[in-house]
């Protein structure tokens, strides 16, 4: 177990056993902190008095009036104020009984004015926060609880601050910004840890005096370090009176000479062991009653025994004498009462917080528990008794589909995906045809990850198996059809034999799917179906296109939007358009002037439609050029907007002129022109199937438009939670369709959003930054069954992210999340 673990162990057990104790001392302690002012709201008449033109009376008569109206009382404490305003306060028994009676005196008259409404209730609210008003009061076992919480509330500040350590530790904002957005679990941890570091030094400062009273040992070891001494040192009685009672009128006559008559705020008396009588003299102004010079005198003969001036007493000893009022926070005056009072009052937050954190993590390991239990996805149904299985690696749904129509045309066969295929399938089946899209730059699609892992372990014996493939790629990338590639060498080196050699596609090249029927039909296919071919391109009118990002660093960014021409368009969120792209009209001049060609309307329409080579030299075959192949954007609005919006980054070619399809629809296509565009359905990134699912989102760049789709999606439906990662330039300039984003946080379709600037110095860089700062929201996220999207740039972006997800999940989980279609990708 590592440290970090270890210590949340502790800290979670024990604030599930202490955190009740310390929410009652948390609500108690505030209620006393303040409990002079409380009385003297409840209590006036008694606690606070109207002298009109009479003076107080001296103390020593004050005394004499007190004992000549109840002779049969013996004061233990008084405390007289300088403000004839406030009642003095005597403390006293009755005879020889050891209870004490509290009542307030009239200081002009020596009246007992009696006992204070409120004050019985408050001094129980102070025996439940010192002892829990248990049995036994300050030696009972109510003394060890508290003294048992109070190290509980120290070891949860000091854990607490360990385990919630941000990355950036020197950005404030990583402390104390309290973000309320959130919902769920992760508010609690946020109120939690955040408000958490808010109190922790009102905390460590509350629970470090507060085992004063809870341990011996404890109080004379701080008293050691800070004065020295191991002991408190009490001034003696006077031997040649033990066995008298103290005279505290005398005792007060002997103060008043020692202190000339000076005009303390406040004056306690305190009646000690034996004859002594401890006095409390707090100077004028004095921030807390223990600014105060201390004199002891002899009750009996009126003997100054100790004299110890505030002025004189050391930094150590005023810490030692002042435990109580740092304890209440007076120490610090005022606002040390008051932020005092706040945080202890906060003390049920964490109780509360603490529980609901201990109940969803419950429930999460419950629900990963569930989900070990769920056994891998097999063959059913038709699978189950197919004599040709029909295996697709699909990213976009392109491979799904033509995966289901050879399905169909082959009689006994069934489709699916090639992430279902185990050694014992494989074992089993005697013809197996393999449709396999290339993802990335050679790599295969999220789902087939396993798959593509179990083929380049030691493979089974395939001897007894008859297999095709069909793969699927881009030549524009270096790596055509790689992962297609990879699956036939695999299988031909585990002993299978090939039906027919690999049939490459290039963007569904209708000569390729053409040829892939004719190999099907030789296998006793069905001949009668329609050509595979994909949809033909629609005109869509171009209807928008304002800029983004002005004055932005990076490559212009800008909103485009596009509507049907031919009546109302279907598509789903995570759906892609694919659009046609043609040549800028420079690239056609120079290819002309390159060639020699004669430069007319004709053929400039020709040519904007073509891949145009750079080399051409006089005398070329036009007959040798290829068309333009599509490009593909993520659609950004939903179906029920009546127009397709896309947010598309400007490129530029080699030669410095706007990119193929980035340029046409950023700027070469004119405002109202006809674009030609078609959908192009693409299931594994539809939004979940259950809208109570909940989603991460993550992406960067224009990888926001296909993010955006399923969050305008959520806020029709409504559903589960939706968390939105993404990453861009700097908040200045790049913070696309931010207005949007902010109302759908408003209404609840976004829960939370966490930005990633890459061109400022304070918080995530970028989105997988992001990700690594929020590992709370993730891992709760997964373990409430949410599914997680990607969009946006292949360099750079999805492998980090990837990357960061496996360290945050681990490689097994992020497995089985793609297997199970709870990991999708759109990139590109």
């Amino acid at each position: 177990m590592s440290t970090r673990n270890l210590l949340f162990q502790i800290h979670w057990f024990l604030g599930i056993t202490a955190g009740l104790v310390l929410a009652v001392m948390g609500v108690t302690g505030a209620a006393i902190s303040f409990e002079h002012e409380i009385l003297a709201l409840a209590n006036p008449g008694i606690v606070t008095l109207d002298p009109g033109h009479r003076a107080p009376l001296p103390a020593p008569t004050l005394v004499a009036r007190i004992t000549a109206e109840r002779p049969d009382i013996r004061i233990g404490r008084l405390i007289v104020e300088h403000d004839p305003h406030q009642a003095a306060i005597v403390t006293y028994s009755i005879g020889d009984s050891k209870t004490r009676e509290r009542r307030y005196v009239d200081p002009t008259t020596g009246a007992i004015l009696g006992e204070a409404r409120g004050g019985a209730l408050l001094e129980t609210v102070e025996n439940i926060h010192r002892w829990l008003a248990l049995p036994g009061k300050g030696n009972g076992i109510g003394r060890q609880i508290t003294g048992f919480a109070a190290l509980s509330l120290i070891y949860f500040a000091l854990s607490g601050l360990y385990l919630r350590w941000p990355r950036r530790p020197l950005d404030w904002r990583a402390w104390f910004v309290l973000d309320l957005r959130r919902t769920g679990r992760n508010l609690y941890r946020a109120l939690h840890a955040v408000i958490g570091g808010w109190v922790l030094v009102f905390y460590l400062i509350s629970a470090g005096t507060g085992l004063w009273w809870s341990y011996g040992w404890y109080r004379d070891g701080v008293r050691a370090l800070l004065t020295g001494g191991a002991a408190e040192a009490r001034p003696h009685a006077d031997r040649t009176a033990k066995e008298g009672r103290p005279d505290l009128a005398l005792a007060w006559q002997s103060f008043d000479r020692a202190t000339r008559g000076h005009a303390y705020e406040q004056v306690t008396a305190t009646a000690r062991e034996g004859v002594n009588v401890q006095f409390r003299a707090k100077l004028p102004g004095g921030r807390h009653d223990r600014v105060a010079d201390d004199l002891t005198i002899n009750g009996v003969t009126g003997a100054i025994i100790a004299n110890k001036p505030y002025a004189a007493r050391p930094l150590g000893e005023d810490v030692v004498a002042s435990v109580f009022e740092i304890h209440r926070g007076a120490y610090f005056g005022l606002i040390g009462r008051i932020a005092m009072l706040v945080t202890s009052l906060t003390m049920p937050l964490f109780t509360i917080t603490g529980f609901l954190l201990y109940f969803a993590r419950r429930r999460r390991k419950a629900a990963l528990a569930a989900l070990a239990a769920l056994a891998p996805e097999g063959m059913s149904g038709d699978a189950a008794t197919a004599t040709t299985l029909v295996a697709y690696a699909s990213q976009t749904g392109t491979a799904e589909r033509i995966a289901r129509l050879t399905a169909q045309a082959l009689p006994g066969a069934a489709a699916l995906p090639v992430a279902a295929l185990d050694r014992a399938m494989l074992g089993q089946i005697e013809r197996l045809l393999v449709i396999a899209s290339t993802y990335g730059e050679g790599e295969p699609p999220d789902r087939a990850r396993g798959f593509a892992r179990m083929l380049a372990e030691t493979p089974p014996d395939l001897s007894h198996l008859h297999y095709a493939v069909l793969a699927l790629g881009d030549r524009e990338y270096p790596d055509f059809c790689a992962f297609g590639h990879r699956i036939d060498h695999g299988l031909h080196a585990a002993g299978a034999s090939r039906l027919f050699d690999p049939i490459e596609v290039d963007v569904e090249d209708a000569d390729a799917l053409r040829l892939w029927q004719q190999e099907l039909a030789a296998l006793g296919a069905r001949t009668d179906q329609a050509d595979w071919a994909r949809t033909p391109m629609a005109g869509w009118r171009l209807v928008e296109r304002h800029l983004l990002n002005p004055g932005s660093s990076g490559g212009p960014c800008w909103h485009v939007a596009l509507e049907p021409v031919d009546g109302p368009a279907e598509w789903a969120a995570g759906d892609i358009l694919e659009i046609l792209p043609r040549q800028d009209h420079r690239r056609v001049t120079a290819f002309l002037a390159a060639t020699g060609i004669p430069d007319t309307a004709e053929m400039r329409a020709r040519l904007s439609g073509c891949i145009l080579p750079a080399n051409a030299r006089p005398g070329f075959d036009l007959d040798t050029l290829r068309p333009l192949a599509h490009r593909e954007y993520s659609i950004a609005s939903i179906a029920e907007s009546g127009r397709v919006e896309l947010i598309i980054r400007e490129c530029r070619g080699p030669d410095g002129l706007p990119g193929l399809g980035s340029g046409w629809l950023c700027g070469g296509a004119p405002l109202g022109a006809v674009v030609q565009a078609r959908v192009h359905p693409n299931p594994g990134f539809h939004s979940p199937e259950n809208i109570a699912t909940p989603m991460i989102l993550i992406g960067n760049g224009t990888g926001l438009a296909g993010l955006m789709a399923h969050l305008r999606y959520r806020a029709r439906t409504g559903g589960g939670t939706a968390w939105l990662f993404w990453g861009e330039r700097h908040p200045d300039h790049d913070d696309f369709h931010a207005a949007e984003r902010t109302e759908l946080a408003c209404t609840g379709a976004l829960t939370g959003c966490v930005t990633a600037w890459s061109r400022i110095e304070t918080g995530p860089r970028y989105v997988q930054h992001a990700i690594a700062r929020s590992i709370d929201i993730i891992t709760d996220a997964v373990a409430a069954g949410a599914t997680l999207y990607v969009c946006g740039s292949l360099k750079g972006m999805a492998g980090d992210v990837h990357q960061t997800l496996a360290a945050i999940l681990g490689d097994a989980t992020m497995e089985e999340l793609a297997t199970t279609g709870r990991y999708r990708r759109d990139i590109y």
